[in-house]
């Protein structure tokens, strides 16, 4: 089920009246409510692949017991084993075999060697990415004597398939989500408000501006052969707009939702186009994803590797981003993607020391340093973000040597006005509510009451008036 869809318009009023009117006076009726709606959300997809979330749940709900139970360490190990072989061989093998059976027979044909694998073809079942690292998480943090399991199976199976979250995240944890089912939750009208506006700033973005961004993306992908430079420059810039306000878009829908539900989500987005390092925006994009790998990758590698001195965090990083780029997606553009952010990020890291002391410095320098710094993250970000739409290696390629080589610099198409007006707009106000949790958090910003109204009202509006096509969420791929 879609956020921006009729069937979530229906759907999201009625589970909210029966949870705050029906089940309201029973914490243990109010999680069931919300596992059977999550099942039911996921399920108006396809009601196969609940069996996949109910398995997981299960699986680790069960390991999870057992290794709150047990001391002998090897014993541990192999309930993690359990844990982490279910997981990720779902991953495996719905999202990655059939990528890696053809890289085979394509590696074995390119040295004139027949062979041949059987692929399976398989649909990819839709979150799998996120619930799987989420359910993850909680074997790996009691086995790391971070968290006591839970004996309420229902709010167990709850915190994995809760619904706002479930098919793109924020990837929650347990630590953070999981208390929240067990503790009364009442209705506050400020929580629903803020919820709504949150919600409201995620359709906006969702809607009015990745929707209609992705309908010039398509086109200037599909015809970037006959398209000059800077109109395909223009597809770039429209991509990585479609891209950060589809998914950031996705995660204010997310988390405004749950808020209508008496829940707090880690915030999953800050700002990320304003800054001025890769390892700035990687702290500011998809935040509960680098943190996952921070905390379950990197960490664990600076630790295993760190005899190795000065050359741990080059390594820790290279295979931090290599996996976190395979994540992404079961193709080579992935593989390149988390490539290139490795080693953007480890010229970073060499380089530290000397941007530290520009930073610190009060001369001349210092703002063409930030905005020279703005820029060169922007550009880089701009180039790699190709990997995300093309189709192969060998699409990106051309797509950026026909940026190089078309140099027709007056001609531009698919030059939409009214389209980059509202990304200046969106910019603008992200800009003036840097620190918030949102775009719309006015009460401060905006005193007189009628003016806010007001520009919830033209938000609506544009949203009914100025969306584009609509477009499935592009994290669901994911």
């Amino acid at each position: 089920m879609l956020f921006n869809s009729l069937e979530f318009a229906l759907f999201l009023p009625i589970v909210f009246a029966l949870y705050w009117f029906v089940c309201n006076r029973n914490l243990r009726l109010q999680n069931a409510l919300l596992l059977a709606a999550s099942y039911f959300f996921y399920g108006w997809w396809d009601w196969r692949f609940l069996s996949l979330i109910i398995f997981s749940s299960f699986v680790d709900y069960i390991v999870g017991l057992q290794l709150g139970k047990q001391e002998d360490d090897r014993i541990r190990w192999r309930l993690l084993l359990v844990s982490i072989i279910v997981n990720l061989g779902f991953l495996g093998v719905f999202k990655y075999y059939d990528f890696f059976a053809q890289s085979f027979v394509d590696a074995f044909t390119l040295v004139g060697v027949p062979f041949d694998i059987a692929r399976l073809n398989w649909i990819l079942p839709v979150g799998i990415s996120f619930y799987t690292f989420q359910t993850l998480s909680y074997s790996l943090d009691i086995y790391n004597r971070e968290l006591e399991p839970t004996k309420d199976i229902v709010s167990f199976f709850a915190f994995v398939s809760f619904f706002p979250q479930l098919v793109a995240g924020p990837i929650e944890r347990a630590s953070h989500l999981l208390p929240q089912f067990d503790k009364k939750r009442d209705f506050t009208y400020d929580n629903a408000v803020d919820g709504l506006r949150q919600m409201l700033w995620g359709f906006f973005k969702k809607v009015v501006i990745a929707d209609n961004c992705a309908v010039y993306v398509t086109m200037i992908f599909a015809s970037y052969e006959d398209l000059s430079g800077i109109t395909l420059i223009m597809g770039a810039v429209y991509l990585i707009f479609q891209i950060y306000c589809d998914f950031s878009g996705y995660s204010d829908i997310a988390i405004g939702t749950a808020r209508l539900f008496g829940f707090n989500l880690t915030q999953n987005f800050n700002n990320p186009y304003f800054s001025t390092s890769t390892t700035e925006l990687w702290r500011r994009w998809h935040m509960s994803l680098s943190t996952w790998f921070r905390d379950y990758v990197f960490t664990p590698l600076m630790l295993r590797y760190r005899h190795l001195k000065k050359k741990t965090a080059y390594i820790a990083t290279f295979i931090t981003f290599v996996l976190l780029g395979i994540w992404h997606g079961a193709n080579w553009t992935f593989v390149v993607f988390g490539l290139l952010q490795s080693v953007a990020l480890c010229l970073e890291i060499y380089t530290r020391k000397r941007r530290k002391k520009l930073k610190k410095s009060k001369n001349f320098y210092s703002k063409p340093y930030y905005f020279g710094s703005w820029l060169l993250t922007m550009v880089f970000w701009l180039t790699v973000s190709i990997l995300f739409r093309a189709e192969d290696l060998g699409h990106a390629w051309d797509y950026i040597v026909h940026i190089l080589t078309n140099t027709d610099w007056v001609s531009i198409a698919y030059l939409d006005v009214i389209l980059i007006g509202l990304i200046g707009l969106l910019m603008i106000i992200e800009r003036i509510q840097f620190e918030k949790p949102h775009g719309l958090v006015l009460d401060g910003l905006i005193k007189p009451k009628i003016i806010r109204w007001g520009v919830y009202l033209i938000l609506v509006l544009s949203v009914l008036i100025l969306g584009g096509p609509q477009q499935e969420f592009v994290y669901f791929q994911f």
